[in-house]
């Protein structure tokens, strides 16, 4: 399995760890710890020199409740952060978490290789950026947005519905032209979810390895693992072991010392 990125090949023979960089003043963990330039860059080297394999930037909150920002403010927060980070010819790929196209075409220009929506495709415009850059793409389940998705999530079966909406937007991705080989999928853990609902995907998450494409999932320290530990960390680092257990190829954490610990 691979991941066709912009510019470069993600081999994905064994598991790929995500570093989270929320350049943020209000994200759910870690909210204004890394807001400033500076704190973030040197966020980000660590998280590359602790082993992370892509670096994920966000400059908008897609916590529950939140409002979202306008595509200025979200640039004006990402675009200092890339144009440092390949100054120093950082060694692995940059993601941009965001789900307006406005943003992902101009973080493109400045050198992500993907972009992570955890929208699942709200802006039909994503589509042609997307076809015109080359830039991977990470699809990802949600019902509902930030502001609103945990008012009153239900499904009849979470896992079928999931993995039922995924497989279509995928199918629509390839059939406007973006190559397979450029789509990851992920089942959005916490993204218009219950806490049973939640932990049912993290059971069942090996049923989504039969869409055949790079399985993303972020599960750390989400409101979810609080249903079975007072730590978060604790929580995130025992969903990890099970998820790498499921095959699941990449996953996305805040600091990498939760792949071997409880602690960070």
């Amino acid at each position: 399995m691979h991941w066709q990125l912009r510019t470069q090949i993600l081999q994905l023979d064994k598991p790929v760890f995500m570093g989270i960089v929320n350049v943020t003043p209000d994200s759910f963990s870690d909210g204004g710890h890394f807001f400033t330039t500076d704190n973030a860059v040197r966020h980000a080297l660590e998280l590359v020199r602790s082993g992370a394999g892509i670096l994920d930037l966000g400059g908008e909150s897609t916590r529950p409740g939140s409002s979202g920002v306008s595509a200025d403010e979200e640039l004006q927060r990402l675009l200092p952060v890339i144009e440092h980070l390949r100054r120093l010819k950082v060694s692995v790929p940059i993601s941009v978490d965001t789900a307006k196209a406005d943003v992902a075409q101009k973080v493109i220009r400045y050198g992500a290789e993907i972009i992570n929506d955890v929208s699942g495709l709200a802006d039909p415009a994503m589509i042609d950026v997307l076809r015109r850059s080359g830039a991977g793409y990470c699809l990802t389940h949600t019902q509902g947005i930030p502001k609103t998705m945990q008012d009153n999530p239900h499904y009849k079966d979470v896992t079928q519905e999931v993995l039922a909406f995924l497989r279509e937007r995928r199918s629509g991705l390839i059939a406007s032209g973006i190559m397979p080989q450029r789509i990851a999928v992920d089942p959005g853990l916490g993204f218009g979810k219950t806490a049973e609902h939640n932990w049912q995907l993290v059971e069942e998450m090996d049923k989504f390895l039969a869409l055949d494409s790079p399985l993303l999932v972020g599960h750390s320290r989400k409101r979810f693992l609080a249903a079975r530990f007072a730590d978060r960390d604790e929580g995130t680092h025992f969903v990890t072991k099970i998820l790498l257990e499921k095959g699941v190829h990449i996953v996305r954490v805040h600091c990498l010392e939760q792949r071997t610990s409880g602690e960070c």
